[in-house]
């Protein structure tokens, strides 16, 4: 057997790169610094007293949450995985001797970030970085709901038709265990003829750069068109306002021009009244803008490791969802700056 040698690390690093890791391409990319006096400041919340082990390095759990994020890992997989791959362990700056955060210290910073609502402090500030670096939202605005399945319960129908009141079915105090487990904040909804179980994902993107520039977190049932208003983002140089026809209504039609904007939105058809020739051309025009959308939630589905969720709660799936829209910030920033690049290379 060959005995290591002192360069076979480099090499191996190396090679990765050759290879073109993207984990050190988004590493390179983006100013980590400019998330630590948000991260800094929960840190002194939460440390009471200076005794016992030195906490980790804040950049470095946010990072560990990133990754989690980026391959939709569970917290015992990702210590895992950061002790196995030597991307990992390079893209978190972790030598071979260091220590590794155990799945525990994991859940508990990210614990900490959902319960201060961190998350969303830590989005925004990205966003003044990307207006920073040129990368304002322009050019109009598209928005659309994708739904995050969770974990599905297995209630009886007089359980579920409680949680839909609000209560939660008596049985299930005297048994904490079990509760800790029950979601009764997650609900069913139905697309395209299937029922699915969990949350919605409503985001905002430019049209311009594609990056999310805001987003809402509802259960499954919500229906697409209550949070538009929310989701808006007066901040964009365009007026235009792309979403598919379930946003259509005239309350909400006359609410965007009210506004200031111009909608985009898809014409819908009724019962026994068709669109017309020129509606359904308009339509295929406002589609070719609005599909711009579904790239995003597609790169979160096939390059994100998927969008289901392990958690419990409405809290919880805003931290994680959350995560999930900044990590594809992140990414897509990394596209426009390598674009930016080759297009530009003296700049």
């Amino acid at each position: 057997m060959k005995q290591p040698g002192f360069f076979d690390l480099d090499e191996r690093y190396e090679a990765l790169s050759n290879q073109g890791d993207p984990l050190e391409v988004l590493d390179d990319s983006v100013h980590w610094p400019t998330f630590r006096p948000i991260l800094k400041k929960l840190q002194k919340k939460d440390r009471k007293s200076a005794a016992g082990r030195k906490p980790y390095d804040p950049i470095l759990m946010f990072k560990i949450l990133i990754l989690q994020s980026l391959y939709n890992l569970s917290d015992e997989q990702t210590e895992y995985q950061i002790k196995d791959r030597l991307s990992f362990m390079r893209f978190l700056g972790l030598r071979l001797e260091d220590r590794v955060p155990d799945a525990t210290t994991i859940w508990l910073f990210r614990e900490s970030l959902t319960q201060h609502g961190v998350i969303e402090s830590l989005f925004a500030q990205f966003n003044r970085y990307l207006d920073g670096q040129g990368y304002q939202a322009r050019k109009g605005q598209i928005v659309d709901a994708s739904i995050v399945p969770v974990p599905k319960q297995r209630n009886t129908r007089e359980e579920n038709a409680r949680i839909k009141t609000g209560e939660v079915p008596a049985e299930w105090e005297a048994k904490p265990h079990k509760r800790a487990q029950k979601d009764i904040e997650a609900r069913w909804t139905k697309k395209h003829g299937k029922s699915h179980y969990g949350y919605k994902n409503h985001i905002n993107v430019d049209n311009k750069h594609k990056l999310i520039r805001g987003y809402e977190v509802t259960d499954a049932a919500v229906h697409d068109s209550q949070v538009l208003g929310e989701l808006l983002d007066p901040g964009n140089t365009g007026a235009m306002v792309w979403a598919d026809s379930a946003y259509r209504s005239e309350e909400t039609e006359q609410s965007l021009k009210a506004a200031g904007y111009r909608s985009r939105i898809l014409h819908k058809g009724k019962r026994n009244k068709p669109l017309s020739e020129h509606q359904n051309a308009v339509n295929h025009k406002r589609s070719t803008v609005r599909v711009r959308v579904e790239h995003v939630f597609g790169f979160q589905q096939n390059a994100m490791g998927g969008k289901f969720i392990r958690t419990i709660g409405l809290l919880r799936a805003k931290a994680k969802i959350g995560l999930m829209n900044l990590g594809y910030n992140l990414m897509r920033y990394t596209q426009l700056e390598r674009r930016y690049r080759v297009s530009a290379p003296y700049a």
